[in-house]
């Protein structure tokens, strides 16, 4: 009889094949496996043996090539130069993942770690989730993780889709390699700005810098100007760019935060060709929350399936079932083994991809419902992890 084995924040216990080991009941939750955070860290899970190198492994980077276009020259000097040089070099340095220490917080501010610049738009949402938190800039997401789980900071923020560019496969990805727990989200409207040194014309603009895919969502503006399109790792990158070079034939596109942190003009507001440019964004940290039952919760898992046809739509069904919605599916290539191998006698062999799966269901894990849901899920699955559950953010403005 088959192994199975589910996760939520750490592991759950193996068991048998059909054997769901939840019993609700009118208490709540009220599991064998329990929120015992101990034992979760003693519990570790198999995944058909790919997994357990998972960590050691790197994940493929899914970065866009960035466009060039503009050179070196023309840079000017003096005054204003000099004054916003003296004003970047006063904002923190995005750290990398070869500075981290082991140093823990003095705790009397909350720290948020962040992937990008000051003024990127992931700082925006640490300081919407947070008022009075710390922002701490790194140069990439996995140092974010990494940051998180050597208690250099409290939290992480990333993003995590969009409603122009849908999903951000890259963190997908490292919400499975990394062992942290979503306690939280915020979504952020997203108003992009055409920046420039002081004094400039967006008319003089020849070149214009920013994340590919800011200049993607910008595209109508950029056509109409007739401008050199240029890519940057992170918009607030863009805008220092901007800031150091000196160039007054280069603008950046970026939030109006980054004009105020790097002494740049806003030549134009609100840009995009979208008005409607959210960007959702999840919150990070060590260990979960406790889920309650009063208010609207989120929870987010990732599986994989049996082989079989048919499984994925038996999987959605168990919280069909049980009238629990599902916000959001996202399907990702099994890195470690893509491929499936099946042998026919009359057909011969041929491969196809499997698959994990990523589920947001709107439910509480302290609710029957949900329990029930995935003891359900276990019969048709090969791996359960619940990533979080967490409160459902309704409002951008909030």
């Amino acid at each position: 009889m088959a192994l199975k084995c589910v996760c939520i924040g750490g592991c759950w216990k193996t068991h048998q094949s059909g054997a769901a080991n939840f019993q609700p009941g009118n208490s709540g939750l009220i599991m064998n496996m329990r929120y015992d955070l101990e034992k979760c860290r003693k519990w570790e899970c198999c995944y058909l043996g790919a997994l357990a190198q998972k960590a050691a492994n790197p994940i493929e980077d899914d970065k866009k090539p960035a466009v060039t276009g503009a050179d070196s020259s023309g840079s000017i000097t003096g005054v204003q130069e000099n004054e916003s040089k003296g004003l970047i070099n006063l904002l923190p340095k995005p750290l990398s993942a070869l500075d981290l220490s082991s140093s823990p917080s003095d705790g009397s501010k909350v720290q948020v770690a962040y992937q990008g610049q000051p003024g990127a738009y992931s700082e925006e949402a640490a300081l919407k989730a947070f008022p009075n938190c710390e922002p701490v800039p790194f140069d990439e997401f996995e140092a974010a993780f990494r940051a998180v789980e050597l208690w250099i900071v409290d939290k992480a923020i990333l993003p995590i889709e969009n409603s122009v560019n849908g999903s951000i496969h890259r963190n997908y990805d490292l919400l499975l390699r990394h062992r942290l727990h979503i306690v939280g989200e915020v979504q952020l409207q997203v108003d992009h700005c055409l920046l420039g040194l002081p004094g400039v014309r967006k008319e003089e603009l020849n070149y214009v810098i920013s994340h590919p895919q800011a200049l993607a969502q910008c595209e109508g503006m950029l056509d109409d100007l007739g401008v050199t399109k240029v890519g940057s790792p992170d918009t607030a990158g863009a805008a220092q760019k901007v800031s150091l070079e000196g160039r007054r034939d280069t603008g950046a596109i970026a939030s109006s935060r980054a004009a105020k942190l790097y002494g740049l003009d806003i030549l134009k507001e609100r840009i995009q060709d979208n008005d409607e440019n959210i960007t959702r964004f999840l919150i990070l940290a060590r260990e979960p929350i406790i889920p309650g039952t009063d208010g609207l919760y989120k929870t987010s898992i990732v599986f994989s399936l049996e082989a079989g046809p048919g499984l994925l739509f038996k999987a959605l069904a168990v919280f069909s079932l049980r009238n629990i919605g599902l916000t959001k599916i996202e399907s990702r290539p099994l890195k470690q083994c893509p491929l499936r191998i099946v042998d026919d006698s009359n057909e011969g062999s041929f491969k196809y991809f499997d698959y994990l799966f990523y589920i947001d269901f709107e439910a509480s894990m302290a609710d029957p419902r949900a329990q029930y849901a995935l003891g359900h899920l276990q019969e048709y699955a090969r791996f359960i992890r619940v990533l979080g559950c967490y409160p459902i953010h309704t409002s951008r403005n909030s």
